[in-house]
Order: structure tokens, then C-alpha cells, then sequence
């Protein structure tokens, strides 16, 4: 692995020295992310492997170009996991695309974040300076806290080489509930209501199905924690649930595993374009913020609320864009072109992304972005316009 990282190094040593652009890529499953991908690739996969797994200790380290389902498959062998269930979005998802992307999975709104996992992490620069920051445990972060910063990055930063993690055991009692019926303003409201309570609340989505027959809204809320705890949280959430008229189904963590992992995976219905000239947007609001009422000739964006509310799922035309932004910025939030549209994939350059993939930064972001940038990459060669 000496000799694979001492390529990695020369590479960028030598495109720092040329200008040559360079694009950190592992699995690729997240190419459609960001602004238009530029630069020669620098393929991550050769330099995997876990390096180091203490169950005890509930923390493990991993090489950038290591699968992370195998890194996966590890952690459950051992009764653990990622609490924040990483997207993977396809076959070969590697660790250091999933730190890089900084992307969470349905129960982001109550166990956090991947900045909140990291411990410590290694990363090269634009000099060839293979850096360390943080280590292995909670309490060892000096100074700037940089292997979090590198969370969510796009490898604009560096090259992350390794990562430190930290897992947690897997919740001994779950059950999700399906309420059929709610609406998204009484979906809202509860969780709300529920978020004041001490109750094992984990994951939440609220959508009208389609796809059902007949077509109707549904709530699910996942409930993780002790055992007695979960089972006392069915029993009150199904009777708020019911006061509204709604009927309540308690389905077991089994039975709901593959519809939550489709959740974070976007493979359930809703996730498939209404029409080819819809875009995915993301919105990122407040958990307190109203529905959205957002409209494009007069008809209702389809949407998808999870994240007990705090992210909002969205389809509209790149045209829409200034409608969407609007509705997000107006509660205190921001919008995300997430994926494009089927015709602009059909066209080179991906027109959709000219509407703006996310919300500008002000000039105080962005001075304070581009100087962060050039402290890592003076270059300015690391995966350049992707974030």
C-alpha cells in the first residue's frame, strides 16, 4: 500500500506543479452530485483495507478507497454500525466518498451527522503533505478541528487517504409505525409535538403514495432504543395518531428494513421523475418550517418530507428554480439542485446545472471558503467547481 500511496502523492505533486485539474473518484456512485465533474480522474481504490477495528472501543479506521460495504459488512458481524446510515446510490460507494460527500440517510435528524462520527482523519495536500488530524478517540481534538471539516468537502480540501469512525451498537428494540391518512400539516405537527417528549424517535418520512390504491398520504415514524422504551412509544404515538382519524400499523424492524433503506437509497416510488423535465431538488429548512406550498403552473410540486421535517424533498423543472429557492430561503432555509432532469442527461453539459446546482453563499462565506481553500490547495487543482 507504501507504493500506491507514493503514486497518489506524485500525482498531485506533479498536476500542483502543471495546473492539471484532478478528480478524487472512488465508486463513482456519486458523480451526478455537484456542479459538472472536471479534471483527470485519480482513481482512490487501489489504497483500501480496514486498518484498525476495536469493537470494544467502538471505533474503527479505514483506508479512502474501501468499499463501504464491506466496511459495513464488518461492523455487523459485531452487532454495529453507522448510526447516520450513509447513502451508498449504487454499487462500489468507497469510505472516502462517503466523507467527502458528507451525505446522511434517514436518521440524520437524531443520531447526526457524518462530521459527527469523525474522529480523526488523514488527508493530502496540494504540496504532497500527507497530514493527520484528530486520532481515535473523542477527547484527543487540538487546535481546528479539521478532520470534520473535511465532512461534506467534495475532496476540495484534499485527498482523504484514511478515516477514523466512530459506531454504535445496533438499537436492541425498533418497530415502525405507518399511518395512513395524516396529512403533511398534522405529519409536521406531531413530530413536533413528539420532538418535546421523551420518546425513541429515529427516522420519520411523510408522502402521498401514489402509487397506493387509492392514492393516499402516509406518515411513517421508526422508533430506536431500549425495548420497554419503544414499546411504550407505540402504544401513546398510535393514540395521537389515531385522535386524527388515521389508521396506525406497527411493522417490525425486519419487515421495514428494506423500505427505509430505499428511503435513503431513493429507489422508493417517489424518487422516479414525474416527467423528463423535472429536476430533484433538496431543501434544507428549519424542522418547525410549514408545508411549502410550491407551484408551477398552478400544479403542486410533488414532495417527500423526512428528516422530522427538517429536509424536503422536491420536483420541479431547472426552470422553477427561483420559485424553489425562494419557497426555502423564505423559512429560513436553502435549496439544492440534487439531481437533473432526464432531458438534460440526455444532452451534453448538463443544462439544468445552469440554473444553479446550490444557493450562493454571501460574500463573507465565500471569501471565508475560497481562503480555506487555498490554505489546503494553493493550486486550486482538487476537484475544482464541484462544490
Amino acid at each position: 500500500m507504501q507504493d500506491t500511496l507514493q503514486h497518489i502523492t506524485d500525482r498531485i505533486l506533479q498536476a500542483s506543479k502543471t495546473g492539471q485539474p484532478l478528480r478524487f473518484r472512488g465508486g463513482g456512485t456519486k458523480d451526478f452530485l455537484g456542479q459538472s465533474l472536471q479534471g483527470e480522474v485519480l482513481d482512490t481504490t487501489p489504497y483500501s483495507g480496514i486498518l484498525s477495528y476495536e469493537p470494544s472501543e467502538l471505533v474503527i479506521t479505514v483506508r479512502c478507497g474501501t468499499p463501504l460495504a464491506e466496511v459495513e459488512a464488518a461492523l455487523a458481524q459485531k452487532g454495529q454500525c453507522f448510526a447516520f446510515e450513509p447513502p451508498h446510490f449504487g454499487k462500489g460507494a468507497t469510505i472516502g466518498g462517503m466523507v467527502a460527500a458528507g451525505l446522511s440517510g434517514p436518521a440524520r435528524a437524531s443520531v447526526g451527522t457524518v462530521r459527527d462520527f469523525v474522529l480523526g482523519a488523514r488527508v493530502i495536500n496540494g504540496k504532497g503533505e500527507h497530514l493527520t488530524f484528530g486520532g481515535q478517540v473523542m477527547k484527543n481534538v487540538a487546535g481546528y478541528d479539521v478532520s470534520r471539516l473535511l465532512a461534506g468537502s467534495w475532496g476540495q480540501l484534499g485527498l482523504i487517504t484514511e478515516v477514523s469512525l466512530k459506531v454504535l451498537p445496533v438499537a436492541p428494540g425498533e418497530a415502525t409505525l405507518v399511518c395512513a391518512g395524516v396529512t403533511q400539516a398534522q405529519a409536521l405537527k406531531l413530530i413536533n409535538q413528539w420532538g418535546g417528549q421523551p420518546l425513541p424517535l429515529n427516522a420519520s418520512a411523510w408522502v402521498h403514495d401514489t402509487s397506493a390504491t387509492p392514492a393516499q398520504d402516509f406518515f411513517f415514524i421508526r422508533l430506536r432504543g431500549a425495548v420497554a422504551a419503544v414499546d411504550a412509544a407505540v402504544v401513546k404515538m398510535t393514540t395521537d395518531v389515531q385522535a386524527l382519524g388515521a389508521e396506525v400499523t406497527r411493522m417490525s424492524a425486519d419487515d421495514a428494513s428494506d423500505d427505509w433503506k430505499a428511503s435513503g437509497e431513493q429507489t422508493l416510488e417517489f424518487f422516479q421523475a414525474p416527467t423528463e423535465l423535472d429536476c430533484l431538488w433538496r431543501l434544507s429548512v428549519p424542522q418547525t418550517a410549514p408545508v411549502l406550498d410550491v407551484r408551477v403552473n398552478g400544479a403542486a410540486c410533488p414532495q417527500y418530507v423526512e428528516w422530522h421535517g427538517a429536509q424536503r424533498w422536491l420536483w420541479a423543472p431547472a426552470s422553477a428554480a427561483s420559485l424553489v429557492r425562494e419557497a426555502a430561503v423564505k423559512v429560513g432555509g436553502h435549496a439544492t439542485l440534487f439531481r437533473t432532469s432526464a432531458a438534460s442527461q440526455q444532452t451534453l453539459g448538463d443544462v439544468d446545472k445552469q440554473a444553479g446546482v446550490y444557493t450562493p453563499l454571501n460574500a463573507v462565506q465565500q471569501r471565508i471558503q475560497n481562503e480555506l481553500k487555498k490554505q489546503f490547495d494553493s493550486a486550486g487543482i482538487f476537484n475544482p467547481g464541484r462544490a
